[in-house]
């Protein structure tokens, strides 16, 4: 009978530590999306996670195409998106989501020229004529006039554009669809479309990798990888007329004039923003997330992460090379977190 008891506390004890260790287990949250906001993510989530550590991320940069997919599909807790979805992509889901905006980006032309600073001047209808694959070189008549004091090498422009469903692209693709009618015509916009020229890479990464690794190459990506890769930048002539360098104030000021007045639903392009700073191919960047949580647990603590991203999470936005929120736009977001419910009751 000793020895009866003596297994029985031991099983006991072996229950109840194995009890503790997986109520001690963090709990783990799955998202995927956007390659764009990746950098700032992923600083989010190691710094939370620190603070915080019941709660852990798993995020697969995939592209805004696939985080709409898998939202969709309900295969993540969350999704990340650079382009918001549309009315249909909406309708698709088996039920209301969220657009909870994060940061401000900006998507800048890079390029590879050994003989040509950073600062190369391009207008909408020269970087759309490259993207149709009407400009052919880098001494075309029409990027020469742009930059007299430069000597543009007799080379071919290798055109880089993402191979992905891209909330970048997206956004790129709206940029030259309002600028542009033979480009809005022929191509429009879409986070993946059929293009006319080039070279496909997957997200930021892939692309700024092709440039790189290409002379004569010109791409897009978003800010943060332009810097981190120390890549060679396009100026850029702004609605106002103005050659503008991709900054966090220009893209900031890209998203002034539309703060106070920005939707319900958060849905907004910044794309050719009015203003002399403005810097004209700018985006917003949002958690995609159901209004109506399947799991309490994991619904909760992506609420209170979202609460502390658009409140410490943003001081960390300069350093990365985004731009923060206004806090007009951080105000609505925090009443736009109390609609995410479980069984009805508010997880806010």
């Amino acid at each position: 009978m000793k020895k009866i008891c003596g297994v029985l506390a031991a099983v006991l004890a072996l229950l109840a530590a194995a009890s503790f260790a997986s109520a001690a287990d963090p709990l783990v949250i799955n998202g995927a999306g956007a390659t764009f906001p990746y950098p700032l993510y992923s600083k989010w989530f190691y710094e939370y996670s620190n603070a915080n550590p019941g709660a852990r991320f798993n995020y697969q940069s995939i592209g805004s195409g696939g985080g709409i997919k898998q939202i969709t599909a309900g295969t993540v807790n969350f999704g990340a998106t650079d382009a918001p979805m549309t009315d249909e992509e909406m309708k698709k889901a088996p039920g209301p989501i969220l657009h909870i905006p994060t940061a401000l980006g900006a998507v800048v032309p890079v390029y590879n020229l050994d003989s040509v600073a950073s600062g190369l001047k391009l207008t909408p209808d020269v970087l759309a004529g490259i993207y149709l694959g009407k400009i052919t070189r880098w001494n075309d008549p029409k990027i020469a006039e742009l930059n007299r004091t430069v000597t543009m090498p007799n080379a071919d422009i290798v055109v880089a554009h993402r191979s992905d469903g891209s909330g970048t692209t997206d956004i790129f693709t709206n940029y030259l669809t309002s600028v542009n009618t033979e480009w809005r015509a022929k191509v429009g916009r879409g986070k993946a479309v059929k293009w006319p020229v080039g070279i496909g890479g997957k997200g930021n990464e892939g692309v700024a990798g092709v440039v790189k690794q290409t002379p004569g190459a010109i791409g897009y990506v978003e800010l943060a990888y332009a810097r981190q890769n120390r890549m060679k930048v396009a100026a850029l002539r702004n609605r106002d007329g103005n050659f503008v360098m991709p900054t966090i104030e220009a893209t900031s000021a890209a998203a002034a004039g539309v703060a106070k007045s920005m939707p319900a639903d958060f849905r907004v392009s910044l794309v050719d923003a009015p203003g002399k700073e403005s810097w004209p191919i700018s985006g917003l960047t949002w958690i995609l997330m159901y209004k109506d949580q399947r799991d309490e647990a994991r619904g909760k603590a992506m609420v209170r992460f979202l609460k502390w991203a658009i409140r410490d999470g943003q001081k960390m936005e300069a350093a990365l090379d985004y731009a923060p929120l206004p806090k007009a736009v951080t105000e609505k977001v925090d009443q736009a977190l109390k609609q995410v419910t479980f069984k009805g009751t508010s997880l806010y």
